[in-house]
């Protein structure tokens, strides 16, 4: 990450790095809850149909890009589909602890912060999963769509009757896609370097790639950033950076008085 982070010299935190232990068992439980909380919702498929045939309903009502067109460009060859389907399959969790383990180890303050802000948004993503099944788009025959995770591989999902591992009638909020942002707010704001606002391509790529292969509709992305603004409302992000904060120090602190100056004048 140092390429897009800070191109600054190191200084030392003041702020302690939580216990590792304590933070991994958190950091874990956070990703159990995020598995096996979904299994709540697990048969419910008449109502997470006819919440999908509402959710496509809205979007044509507010006049939104069909999803269609997102995958018309995927569709143009397999290996662009292949991409994004690979893409969707491994880049999320492994992108969300890499950030997690580089705040932990440079910037303790902000780690504390984006781990509560991402426990917040998963909890009330459970909680719309509990009360608002959905099927994707790639499950609504009205969409016309392609599962193209089935069709060009690979693919995380197998067929919803026998998938135990997971609930695919959980699509709104895409998760995907409000980890990916708060990745890259929480890169943004924990450095200084200039180049940093190219963290926004990871969401942009991910909301693409989360449409484009018919895995969430727009709304589930819109649904996802409501819900990180209001996690970002209630938890602030700390207000200087570990690098800031240690020039802020030596900024404040008081001169040092120049005893050969004292002595001159003594004399």
């Amino acid at each position: 990450m140092n390429a897009l982070t800070e191109p600054a010299e190191a200084k030392p935190s003041a702020i302690a790095r939580p216990p590792l232990v304590r933070e991994l068992l958190l950091v874990a439980g956070l990703f159990l809850v995020y598995k096996f909380g979904r299994q709540l919702v697990t048969g419910h498929t008449t109502e997470a149909y006819r919440n999908a045939g509402h959710v496509w309903h809205w979007e044509r009502v507010l006049d939104l890009p069909g999803e269609g067109s997102v995958q018309s460009l995927l569709l143009h060859g397999d290996t662009l589909a292949h991409l994004a389907n690979t893409y969707y399959a491994t880049v999320h969790f492994p992108a969300t602890v890499a950030f997690l383990v580089w705040l932990y180890l440079r910037r303790p303050a902000h780690y504390v912060w984006a781990r509560r802000v991402l426990a917040l948004l998963t909890g009330a993503a459970l909680v719309l999963h509990v009360v608002f099944p959905l099927a994707p788009p790639r499950m609504l025959a009205a969409a016309g769509l392609v599962d193209t995770a089935k069709v060009y591989g690979p693919s995380v999902y197998g067929p919803p009757q026998t998938d135990t591992l997971s609930n695919q009638f959980a699509a709104m909020p895409s998760l995907h896609f409000g980890w990916a942002l708060i990745v890259a707010i929480g890169l943004i704001v924990a450095t200084r370097s200039r180049l940093r606002w190219l963290w926004l391509l990871h969401p942009l790529v991910t909301l693409l790639v989360i449409v484009g292969t018919a895995n969430h509709y727009w709304m589930d992305a819109m649904v996802a950033t409501a819900l990180l603004g209001i996690a970002l409302a209630i938890i602030h992000v700390p207000h200087r950076t570990v690098t800031t904060a240690g020039r802020a120090q030596e900024k404040l602190a008081p001169a040092e008085p120049k005893e050969n100056v004292l002595v001159g004048a003594g004399r």
